[in-house]
């Protein structure tokens, strides 16, 4: 394994340089301050700018400066890469692979799919608490009549209580008289009776 050389001072002090060549293709809104530098192996310096572009945390703006023997510096490169924990788009996968994963997904689903049916028909034939000739063994012997049928309710019940038997209220007293003269006949007959024996 080599080891990089030792940065050259001229190199890692041309930041003039290095923002000149980032104007000519970003905004100066989008270049913050100059954020390190990192020597390559080739005694290349890579200066590094904070980015301040939309959409892009943690990376930055990166130039790579060289010079050859007494020369002034130049730019090789300028770019835009991720720094340590930089917002990066997932691996690009191929689309041959992308359909087949997706193929095998929709199988899945329609294994599910049928098996669910499968139990949906078990179910169906489970009805009004009878499995085949077996009764449900839910149903308990209060929900039975005193002839072994299903208390079945009606228009006139309330919660299982027929509200005709609830009724204990008693005719008025004025209709009870209406009826005991209507129902005693005889009982005038034989007043007027007395009457006449008396006038004789």
């Amino acid at each position: 394994m080599t080891s990089k050389p030792d940065a050259d001072a001229r190199l890692i002090g041309a930041h003039d340089l290095a923002l000149a060549a980032l104007r000519e293709i970003t905004p100066a809104s989008t270049i913050g301050p100059a954020a390190g530098y990192l020597p390559e192996e080739d005694g290349s310096v890579s200066l590094r700018f904070e980015n301040r572009l939309a959409g892009y945390p943690g990376w930055y703006w990166t130039v790579t400066v060289a010079r050859v023997d007494d020369e002034d510096p130049t730019v090789l490169e300028v770019e835009l890469l991720p720094g340590d924990g930089a917002l990066l788009a997932p691996e690009w996968v191929p689309w041959a692979e992308r359909l087949a994963e997706y193929r095998a997904h929709q199988a899945e689903l329609a294994e599910a799919a049928a098996a669910a049916d499968d139990d949906t028909a078990t179910d169906d034939d489970a009805v009004d608490g009878v499995v085949g000739d077996e009764v449900d063994d839910d149903l308990d012997d209060d929900d039975l009549d005193d002839d072994g049928e299903p208390d079945i309710l009606h228009a006139g019940d309330l919660d299982g209580v027929d509200i005709d038997e609830l009724d204990d209220s008693e005719p008025d007293d004025d209709d009870a008289e209406d009826e005991s003269d209507e129902d005693d006949p005889d009982e005038d007959d034989e007043s007027d009776e007395d009457e006449s024996d008396d006038e004789e």
